[in-house]
């Protein structure tokens, strides 16, 4: 009996001892670059501007009028010179929730002359108008990127929509057109990307999905001809998360040729009613948040999978025209204004997020996120003169080298960030091939404490260099601030080696690592 005991205890041993290697073995990443086919399109790094908060006036504008910040008509100079270091894509204007009481022409004319309005929505505070579709258009041409207008269905009317379409692309002679060069702009800007409403489900209108599906349909028509020559693209307001019907209800009864695109939002929270702060948050709310984060993934397939129902050929794009962690105001802010600091967390949410859209390129083909400067998720905070890049500006930095490169499809196996009786994925990844023949991986550890080794395999391809960047902090709270600005940025990462086709990386807790092969 002893000797079988004795057996049995080896075998259970060796059988543990054997279950632990396996685990700690158990990150590996499959790279199949023979597969790559589909395009990894830039817009899916695109931008938010809305008027909320400080995000345009004192974010973007300071007003012509100001001597002491070096701007260009009013736009600061700094932060022109950080977007396009980012390579933004394309910039959403005037909301979100703004959008649907703006009328674009109290914002054009004289500013002397242009009407003021309460912003119901953000603060109730006065918005002057003076930052208007010239001030916007002219500002994205500074910038080197594509402007996406989010159109007013829900308190406009299909003329005003239509007049809008026809005075910023119309370079014959017409009424709009007319009216564009009496205020100063001979040449139509051309713009391709337009929404039509915005969360129409909510501050929107409060519609069914049936009631909007035939509002867009009416508001789609009139934005150009018969043959969409004008290759408008014409995004509709889409589903509030999980909401599959008011998707499925678009794609029945909006008919292919009046839709280039369906937008979803979905925000990463501790939970919607008790969001908690941005940089007090303790590892609970951390992975509260994270899982809400990596919920993206789920509502891009399900979405993804209606959509191809109706749409096999994928034409119509998946629009992720609002994304990013959502928490409480920084203390003494406004409310209505959604002015929060930007930590590691976020570096977090942006690194995974990004990876669920390249890895869902041939539906997914852009994205917003929520916002460019002093509100939500902000790549940019200014206070006064003083502007600081946040850890998401940095994660989107080292990320560009996505934009427009071809995916190489992956496999992953990733062992668990656990917390209590919750388990989730703890490594993230996507990879591509740029013009020029180098590859780049993107990899993120949400594991709050733990360092993973990782394994990645790449298929019939050999490379002779690895380098790589990174971003990460001593702390999961930490973020840049004013008094200490580049606290978090990217460094040199050393520990990926490269063996023939195989590497093998070191992932610090809580970091975003960019690899890049020759």
């Amino acid at each position: 009996m002893k000797l079988k005991s004795l057996r049995l205890l080896f075998v259970l041993t060796t059988a543990f001892a054997f279950s632990a290697i396996a685990q700690q073995q158990a990150n590996e990443i499959t790279l199949k670059p023979k597969e790559s086919k589909t395009k990894i399109s830039k817009h899916i790094y695109g931008h938010f501007a809305e008027h909320l908060g400080r995000c345009i006036y004192d974010g973007f504008y300071i007003g012509e009028e100001n001597k002491v910040i070096p701007n260009t008509n009013g736009v600061r100079n700094d932060i022109i010179a950080a977007l396009k270091n980012l390579n933004i894509p394309n910039l959403r204007w005037p909301g979100g929730c703004f959008a649907d009481t703006y009328h674009w022409k109290d914002g054009i004319g004289p500013k002397k002359d242009r009407p003021s309005i309460v912003n119901t929505w953000w603060g109730g505070v006065t918005e002057n108008n003076s930052f208007g579709t010239h001030d916007f258009l002219n500002m994205c041409e500074l910038l080197n990127t594509e402007p996406y207008l989010a159109g007013n269905l829900a308190t406009g009317t299909v003329q005003e929509l239509s007049d809008w379409v026809q005075y910023v692309n119309f370079n014959g002679d017409s009424p709009m057109s007319k009216l564009r060069r009496a205020n100063g702009r001979d040449t139509a800007w051309k713009v391709k990307f337009w929404g039509v409403g915005n969360e129409a489900w909510g501050c929107g209108g409060n519609m069914k999905p049936d009631y909007y599906a035939n509002e867009y349909r009416k508001y789609a028509t009139f934005m150009t001809d018969w043959e969409n020559s004008s290759k408008v693209f014409r995004i509709a307001s889409g589903a509030n998360g999980g909401d599959y019907n008011w998707t499925e209800t678009l794609m029945k009864n909006i008919p292919r040729n009046l839709i280039e695109g369906i937008a979803l939002h979905h925000y990463a929270n501790v939970t919607w009613s008790k969001k908690g702060s941005a940089t007090q948050f303790s590892e609970q709310q951390y992975f509260a948040t994270m899982k809400s984060a990596l919920h993206m993934e789920e509502l891009v397939i399900k979405h993804s999978a209606i959509m191809d129902k109706y749409d096999p050929d994928k034409k119509i794009a998946l629009v992720v025209d609002e994304w990013g962690g959502w928490y409480e105001v920084e203390p003494g802010t406004n409310p209505g204004f959604l002015y929060q600091q930007n930590t590691i967390r976020d570096a977090m949410i942006a690194g995974v997020t990004l990876n669920v859209f390249n890895n869902h390129a041939e539906r997914v083909r852009m994205a917003n996120l929520a916002q460019t400067v002093n509100v939500l998720q902000a790549v940019i905070l200014t206070e006064k003169e003083k502007m600081i890049l946040t850890p998401t500006y940095h994660v989107l930095e080292m990320y560009k080298v996505h934009q427009d490169a071809t995916l190489i499809p992956l496999s992953i196996n990733t062992q668990e960030y656990a917390l209590g009786d919750e388990k989730l994925p703890a490594l993230s990844a996507s990879a591509s091939i740029d013009k020029n023949g180098v590859t780049h991986i993107t990899l993120v550890n949400i594991d709050a404490k733990k360092t993973h080794e990782l394994k990645i395999n790449i298929q019939d391809q050999a490379y002779k260099t690895i380098s790589g960047r990174i971003v990460n902090s001593a702390k999961l709270n930490d973020f840049n601030s004013f008094q200490n600005p580049d606290l978090i940025k990217p460094a040199v990462f050393k520990d990926a080696q490269l063996k023939g086709n195989q590497i093998q990386v070191v992932l610090p807790a809580h970091s975003v690592v960019v690899l890049a092969l020759k």
